[in-house]
């Protein structure tokens, strides 16, 4: 079969590889779609920063390896043991593989397992025309849930975690940094949870011109405008209750920073963008002074539900958000390239291997 297998930092080869076959408590699937993600995207350009690199201790996998965790597809196939879920079945997949055993697991923290692995990163991933996947990591769709929204679960899975770990109620005021997928998606799941006020912050015109389609109160570029000040004229001076980091990567001290100064005193901070793999500094000070509360979300725990819930219920806009539909032979250059290079046109590329 064709899969998309990373062997190096702008060395990703569509090429044939084996079959895939489930194992107990397993099943394999044909994938319909697979969104390109901004950890596959980071990979590709900067790798390897999260893939793994020697065996790891919960599968046995290393590089070369096929990337893809953002995915839905029909199951054909079912490993020993496996009740709930049938062949045929549509389904999307949380890829998280965890031990089940350890503290956290025992404790259903599962994004926190000491042995955690994820698809695409420890095990072949889904850009491919086959993967496997745990049973207990697989959700049904509804015959009303495409298969292209539904490759969206993951990410907007992390974003409902981020409302929730932000405590977003309704008649909030919300401050997003960052209008890529995840702020976007952020934008979505926060509208859900009832804000009333989304101000999205972002130097890139299209995207905010995407983030007001999808229910802005008002997006602001921080290049030409102080975003902490226009935000406290619209708020009665107070400013954010919620300030969302979602950019992350070599621009997170400059993002959290402005999280800081666009969320109100006693305000939340929730950390969705993922940074360097290096000491991060920020303004204490104001954070001791004005008793903000922080928050980091790593992926997520048990939000998979509410988010086909959402997905399902039309509530959220998906279709602005996919930019482009490609064939798994073109994920080089119309995904990955696409994206370094033109990111002011390409928001979220599905991949289909059909």
């Amino acid at each position: 079969m064709k899969a998309a297998v990373w062997h190096a930092a702008k060395d990703v080869r569509v090429e044939d590889v084996s079959e895939p076959s489930p194992t107990k408590g397993w099943v394999k699937i044909r994938v319909k779609q697979c969104s390109i993600c901004g950890t596959d995207l980071n990979e590709y350009r900067n790798g390897p920063v999260t893939l793994a690199t020697r065996p790891h201790p919960a599968t046995g996998k290393q590089v070369p390896l096929t990337l893809g965790h953002e995915f839905s597809g029909d199951i054909v196939e079912l490993g020993e043991g496996i009740t709930g879920i049938n062949v045929g079945d549509r389904v999307t997949v949380n890829p998280l593989i965890v031990c089940g055993n350890c503290w956290w697991c025992r404790r259903a923290i599962w994004n926190e397992c000491a042995r955690l692995a994820t698809i695409g990163l420890a095990w072949d991933g889904a850009f491919a025309e086959y993967v496997t996947a745990p049973a207990y990591g697989c959700y049904k769709l509804s015959d009303t849930l495409s298969y292209e929204a539904a490759a969206l679960t993951e990410p907007f899975a992390v974003t409902v975690r981020a409302a929730k770990l932000g405590e977003v109620k309704p008649g909030d005021s919300v401050a997003i940094i960052g209008a890529g997928p995840i702020g976007l998606l952020t934008l979505e799941a926060v509208k859900a949870a009832g804000a009333t006020q989304v101000f999205v912050i972002e130097p890139v015109a299209s995207r905010c011109e995407v983030a007001t389609k999808l229910g802005a109160t008002a997006t602001f570029d921080p290049t030409k405008a102080d975003p902490g000040r226009e935000i406290a004229k619209l708020t009665d001076g107070k400013r954010a209750d919620v300030a969302f980091e979602c950019v992350g990567g070599s621009h997170a001290k400059e993002t959290l920073d402005m999280a800081m100064r666009v969320s109100r005193r006693a305000g939340r901070i929730v950390m969705v963008g993922v940074p360097e793999a290096k000491p991060l500094e920020f303004d204490f000070l104001r954070f001791f002074f004005h008793e903000k509360q922080f928050f980091a979300v790593q992926g997520y725990v048990d939000e998979f539900p509410a988010a086909i819930s959402l997905l399902a219920s039309g509530k959220v806009d998906t279709s602005t958000i996919i930019t482009s539909k490609i064939k798994l032979d073109r994920i080089v250059p119309d995904g990955f390239e696409a994206l370094v290079n033109a990111p002011e046109r390409n928001i979220k590329i599905l991949v289909s291997p059909e």
